[in-house]
């Protein structure tokens, strides 16, 4: 059986969560590859709102296992409350969830130095979350961090004191004032590893390739999105891991040539949280209806995000590195009542039109050129089925269809799993 892989097509919080719950009930096994607790997935039913960070977003479906995957990073505190927060769900969470040993962990003092990494850059800082994502992966790559699977060696702690010291090094060069108590950290730290202990460690590549070998359906799962990919993203604007789909051959063990459907989620306009170069962004009322309208803050950070009209330049782009094959359209209900709407279909660079995402989107280098589409009226969240869309709605969805060259096979049209038209 190929692996489907779902993954976001912007700068992250395209709704990713919300369509993973939609689609659970078609697979058996959700398994998240990449990323760390950065990430907010949103999902929202029977009147109750969860936001999951570490924790595939299929966790509330009986009939689907989720697996953390090698190319994940885990806080083991914010996993903890995570876990905390289902408890009043009756989850069985010990045969629901499992980890892969090759996940590296987020150390407490990874935390600190990222958080002096970025006080260090002053001005030039880029956004960061502040939850360690950064340096676990520096540790990772310098081929000095601490996985899951270490958790089962008798030294695992003297493995831990040798790295948390490093890090205790690495802040002091950094030079800049930042207030902790790395006691108190590290206690709670202990504390929620007990915990995470309780749980299954597995060899996920080998488990994943046999669940295919017996014809299980499987997702993988993305979190952030594809602008925010450190080698294909608006570097250095972006986050560490492959957050495109090669992320998930590198995140799970999946061969290439074993991924089937590869499900492309962006939003009907465009947002962004934290630093960067965003050539659509809006300044001014139509910016401000869209953060109003559509509850624009972050589900981890709590940051409102910045908001602007599509970009079809750099959504063309997520769709060609990815290879989309099915595109889900979220937050069509957030431009009701909008009586023009802007889509950017090319740029100006450098005094030339292009219509390609060019090396440096800087605002000194890039003008987007619009092309403007009528808006429509229509309250769009009471509807169940794509006829009862409005005409209008329809030729906005032809033209990004037609421009993308990718069938758009959901339309979103509000925060709950029933607020979703197939098409």
């Amino acid at each position: 059986m190929a692996v489907d892989l779902l993954l976001g097509l912007q700068w992250g919080d395209e709704g990713k969560g919300k369509i993973v719950d939609v689609l659970t009930k078609d697979y058996d096994i959700i398994a998240r590859f990449q990323g760390g607790p950065n990430a907010g997935h949103t999902l929202e039913f029977d009147g109750i709102k969860h936001v999951l960070h570490t924790i595939p977003s299929g966790i509330f479906h009986k009939n689907a296992l989720n697996i953390v995957g090698n190319g994940v990073v885990i806080d083991p505190v914010i996993f903890r409350k995570e876990l905390d927060n289902l408890e009043k769900f009756r989850i069985d969470i010990g045969s629901r969830l499992f980890i892969s040993r090759k996940a590296h962990l987020i150390l407490p003092t990874h935390r600190l130095l990222d958080a002096a990494s970025e006080a260090s850059k002053g001005k030039a800082k880029i956004g960061s979350t502040l939850k360690g994502i950064g340096p676990t992966y520096m540790d990772k790559t310098g081929r000095n961090g601490m996985r899951i699977g270490d958790l089962e060696l008798a030294n695992w702690k003297e493995k831990y004191r040798a790295l948390a010291d490093k890090h205790e090094a690495m802040i002091d060069f950094y030079d800049v004032e930042i207030q902790y108590d790395l006691k108190e950290l590290e206690d709670e730290f202990m504390s929620a590893i007990r915990e995470l202990m309780k749980l299954r460690f597995i060899d996920s590549e080998e488990y994943i390739y046999q669940a295919r070998k017996e014809g299980k359906k499987i997702l993988a799962e993305g979190a952030q999105g594809s602008l925010l990919d450190i080698d294909f993203g608006t570097y250095p604007y972006v986050t560490s891991s492959n957050t495109t789909a090669a992320g998930a051959c590198t995140g799970l063990g999946v061969a290439p040539g074993a991924i089937g459907r590869v499900f492309g989620i962006f939003k009907a306009y465009a947002t962004r949280v934290g630093s960067g170069p965003f050539p659509t962004e809006l300044f001014d009322k139509d910016g401000a209806t869209m953060g109003r309208v559509g509850n624009e803050f972050g589900a981890t950070t709590g940051r409102p995000r910045r908001c602007g009209w599509l970009d079809l330049v750099a959504l063309k782009y997520a769709v060609q590195i990815n290879g989309v094959t099915e595109l889900m359209m979220m937050k069509g209900d957030v431009l009701s009542g909008f009586k023009k709407i802007k889509v950017c279909t090319a740029y100006s660079y450098k005094g030339k039109t292009i219509r390609h995402l060019p090396f440096n989107i800087e605002a000194e280098n890039v003008t987007p050129i619009y092309t403007e589409m009528q808006g429509w009226a229509k309250d769009l969240t009471k509807m169940s089925k794509a006829e009862e869309l409005p005409g209008t709605l329809n030729d906005y969805i032809d033209f990004l269809e037609g421009e993308l060259e990718v069938p758009i096979k959901i339309v979103s049209v509000g925060p709950d799993r029933t607020q979703t038209i197939h098409r």
